[in-house]
């Protein structure tokens, strides 16, 4: 009667019955939105990310007295109907008729089922599709019946029974029996006593105004009606329904609603809950996806490390002080994976600045001011694959003017901070006294575009290559847009080794975790692992491991760092204060307006980096006082010896308690000593087919991969090895597909994109290669000269730009 199939009738029928087999299949194959968990890495939950609150939960974990309180109430012939109770829904049907309208349902449990997955999980957040599922018309009803009759074909009377207990909304912001036990009674759905679950299923038929919190007596009062039904359905015995209506609501106060969002971290957490998502969004997530999939992700953040690095930031700079951030990232050290332990910030995470809060990500983002002289690692790393020794000897003159680069018109001069004796050292001993003139000449002889190049390898690649000169992302494709690296070459600025421009604490910390990796740059995770909502581990695109610069390289440069602890480096008071005795490498760095100082350090186990900055709307000189506080715009005397190192030491000392002193590794005579070797063209930037000639060219043999990017499609975006190599050796280059795929579907992890998935338009590389400048032959070690004090001065920021760099 209600499907024709003959006649003009049965063309509309059967196009219609092809719309409803469509939603049938919806409702098989679409699934629910579930809960996101985000844990530390030993799997204690920090945060949740949800459209709707919602656990699956399988038959078995849901009581029996659940599943015969909702039947008893809603539905108590559902293990006797086909899908449709037809006597209930004769007498709706006769009962609306009068009525003129679709005013009284009879509408079986299946069919609540359809409606509400309609409503709540493929209309999701659409109003109109929602209006529509729910729309009072005998259209809307006969789909509901046979959708109902179709599911019942293909799905059990338990199936379909677990799959309503899932979906339907419990009031509260909670969906699905899981979620509504765990707010209303701090328990598991298999635990629900009879009371319980009388209440939780009397609450489905009209959440709001059975809400009891709000309205607690009406909410009683319906409970009271499902455990009648349930005994006179003999479905529980008579005492125990007296029992369970003695029985207070017993509601939780307050309900247990598990936060949304990073914010519900807490304040330690938040930052690296935060960069959790950002991280996952730039490997193909979408927050949309994070929200719905009932993902686990289970992170990198060691509750530990992190707690005694929040402690530390607080203790130098109490959150509430004003105008000031004091933040720190700690990485452990790997050549297979760089894994990110903690984020953190003297700043809680949060709304409210009054209470010290903030929602930007201090530890993982791009902060406003540069790193200072830390920078002059990469001026020293540029000069050791170019020949110099980390024992030869540089010269550092009180002033020292270039006319390399230029100050508008005029040479660019710079000077050396108050109490830094002039004269010659090592170059090991210029990275612990920190004079501005030798390095500013050292870049000067390695080449600008060289230095930009190994910082950007080294681990500085968010900040030179993916963001401008103000910190800000340069977006992909964006042709107009100069990263902060092209900006820095192409002006040809002569204070980069000065740490001057916008920097991320993150990456400085995996500068670090690169050296002591024996050069190998991993990019700084935060996960550990992710599983989909059955189970099933998910994988991610992750940019691969690469050796940045030769393994000898790096161990010497660790040697050369690990004077700034020692007598007359910037940071041996700090290190003394704290105790400190273990080996350890480490440079300070300041900038010119005691706006911003930072520090990084590391051991074999973990690497960090502390970043002290000015954080208010007016930007202010920082001074040393205790506590700290903000002394003007052309004030401050901070240093990166100070705040910053006396808050690394703090921190490191508690994070390294317990664990064994190892040794830096070894250094060998050719970057002790220095000595012409054999140097790798850097084809990072070239077209793959350039860069296999220009290799081969210069008598190596080329091995190529492919690795999923957003870089420009056959973009070679990275090499193995860089620096030296014999001839001969192979080099393997990383070629760009030009894209990242979305993350693979939640059955499988091993099924390749879809064929039909093609790269989006070609965004640009990395930067090619500039003109190479032969390293110059230093003089052999001199004795280091007298030790200047421990705290190197400010650093040289370029002049305005309309004075030129």
């Amino acid at each position: 009667m209600l499907f024709p199939v003959v006649g003009s009738l049965g063309v509309v029928s059967n196009r219609a019955g092809d719309a409803v087999d469509s939603i049938s299949n919806q409702l098989l194959t679409t699934p629910a939105p579930l809960v996101t968990t985000v844990t530390d890495r030993d799997g204690n939950p920090i945060a949740y990310l949800y459209e709707q609150d919602r656990v699956s939960a399988s038959s078995e974990q849901i009581s029996d007295t659940m599943k015969a309180a909702i039947i008893a109430i809603e539905d108590q012939r559902f293990f006797e109907h086909d899908g449709v109770d037809w006597p209930g829904t004769m007498r709706a049907a006769v009962t609306n008729q009068a009525a003129g309208q679709i005013s009284q349902g009879g509408s079986t449990l299946t069919q609540q089922y359809v409606k509400n997955y309609l409503v709540h999980v493929v209309a999701g957040n659409d109003p109109v599709q929602q209006a529509k599922a729910t729309e009072q018309t005998p259209a809307r009803k006969m789909r509901e019946i046979r959708i109902a009759l179709q599911l019942e074909q293909q799905l059990n009377k338990p199936e379909i029974l677990t799959r309503y207990l899932n979906t339907v909304p419990f009031g509260n912001q909670t969906y699905g029996v899981t979620s509504a036990s765990r707010a209303y009674f701090n328990t598991t759905p298999d635990q629900l006593t009879i009371s319980q679950a009388a209440l939780l299923a009397g609450i489905t038929n009209s959440p709001s105004s059975l809400n009891p919190t709000t309205n607690p007596e009406e909410a009683l009062n319906r409970r009271n009606l499902v455990i009648d039904a349930m005994e006179q359905q003999q479905r529980i015995t008579p005492e125990a329904a007296e029992q369970a209506r003695q029985e207070p609501l017993g509601v939780a106060e307050p309900l247990n609603l598990i936060p949304n969002g990073c914010v519900g971290a807490g304040p330690a957490d938040g930052f690296f809950c935060q960069y959790v998502l950002d991280y996952l969004g730039r490997s193909g997530f979408s927050e949309g996806q994070l929200k719905r999939g009932g993902y686990t992700i289970r992170t990198s953040l060691d509750q530990n490390i992190t707690n005694l690095a929040k402690e530390a930031a607080e203790g130098q700079v109490p959150k509430t002080t004003e105008g000031i951030a004091n933040v720190m990232s700690v990485v452990e050290p790997g050549k297979e994976k760089h894994q990110v332990r903690a984020l953190v910030a003297n700043r809680d995470f949060g709304f409210d600045p009054d209470e010290g809060q903030t929602a930007y990500p201090l530890p993982s983002g791009i902060a406003k001011f540069g790193a200072g002289s830390i920078y002059k690692v990469f001026t020293a790393a540029a000069a050791l694959e170019q020949g110099m020794g980390i024992y030869n000897t540089i010269q550092a003159p009180p002033n020292y003017t270039s006319n390399t680069y230029r100050n508008g018109s005029a040479p660019y001069t710079v000077g050396n901070a108050e109490g830094v004796a002039p004269g010659p050292r090592t170059l090991q001993d210029a990275l612990a006294t920190s004079p501005n003139t030798a390095f500013v000449a050292l870049q000067e002889r390695v080449g600008l575009n060289e230095t930009v190049d190994i910082a950007a390898r080294l681990g500085m690649r968010q900040t030179l290559l993916f963001s401008d000169r103000a910190g800000e992302p340069v977006p992909p494709g964006d042709t107009a847009g100069e990263s902060q690296a092209e900006w820095t070459k192409n002006n040809n600025i002569g204070a980069f080794t000065l740490g001057f421009a916008p920097a991320s604490p993150l990456e400085l910390s995996n500068v670090a975790a690169t050296i002591m990796s024996g050069g190998t740059w991993c990019p700084p995770s935060p996960i550990e692992q992710i599983v989909d909502r059955n189970g099933n581990p998910v994988t991610i695109t992750e940019d691969p491991c690469e050796q940045a610069v030769d393994e000898e390289l790096a161990n010497a440069l660790a040697v050369g760092m690990s004077k700034d602890t020692a007598s007359g480096g910037t940071a041996q008071q700090a290190a003394s204060a704290a105790g400190w005795s273990r080996p350890v490498i480490g440079k300070t760095g300041t900038t010119e307006a005691h706006q911003s100082a930072g520090f990084i350090g590391a051991t074999p186990q973990f690497a960090g980096s502390v970043l002290t900055f000015s954080d208010g709307n007016r930007p202010q000189g920082i001074c040393d006082t205790t506590p700290p506080s903000l002394c003007g715009a052309n004030g401050g005397n901070i240093y990166g010896g100070k705040v910053p190192a006396r808050t690394w030491f703090d921190a490191m000392t508690g994070i390294h308690e317990g664990l064994p002193t190892i040794e830096l590794p070894p250094t060998t005579d050719r970057y002790e000593s220095g000595g012409d070797e054999f140097q790798v063209p850097n084809v990072v930037g070239m077209n793959s087919d350039r860069a296999q000639e220009t290799l081969e060219g210069a008598g190596y043999t080329v091995q190529t991969r492919s690795v999923n990017s957003e870089r420009e499609r056959d973009t070679v975006t990275s090499q193995t090895p860089r620096g030296f190599a014999l001839p001969g050796e192979t080099v393997t280059i990383s070629v760009s597909t030009g894209y990242v795929p979305r993350p693979r579907p939640e059955t499988t992890t091993s099924e390749p994109p879809p064929e039909d998935e093609s790269p989006p338009e070609e965004s640009p590389g990395e930067e090619s290669p500039g003109e190479e400048s032969p390293g110059e032959e230093s003089p052999p070690p001199e004795d280091p000269p007298d030790e200047s004090p421990p705290d190197e001065g400010p650093t040289q920021t370029p002049p305005p730009e309309d004075e030129g760099p």
